[in-house]
């Protein structure tokens, strides 16, 4: 599956200055690793984010579903967040810092 470049280049930018930040084809698309785990994504022009036990209640908010791994098995923790709730810098960066903050919770892998 294609992913989006121009989501990808703005993900690039919310996670401009952080260290250890590594991309990696996975899942169909790319994901951007931080300190080791998986953070934030691109599938298709959807965002994945990795919220841990935090992606429950965001699966209440708009433009948000669950991630499929593409295996048919939904992944606890992380979610899909569609073009409309990422259109803005803003929110997509907001997206971006609350799986950062998820994620540079768990150890360094």
């Amino acid at each position: 599956m294609a992913y989006d470049d121009t989501l990808a280049a703005r993900i690039r930018t919310a996670l401009e200055g952080r260290e250890t930040i590594v991309e990696r084809a996975m899942f169909g698309g790319l994901g951007f690793l931080y300190h080791g785990n998986m953070c934030v994504g691109v599938r298709g022009d959807a965002l994945i984010a990795r919220l841990g036990g935090r992606a429950d209640e965001a699966l209440s908010e708009p433009h948000v579903r669950p991630f499929d791994s593409g295996r048919g098995r939904t992944m606890t923790g992380w979610l899909l967040v569609d073009p409309p709730g990422i259109e803005s810098t803003e929110d997509l960066e907001a997206w971006v810092d609350r799986a950062v903050a998820f994620t540079g919770s768990l150890p360094p892998k």
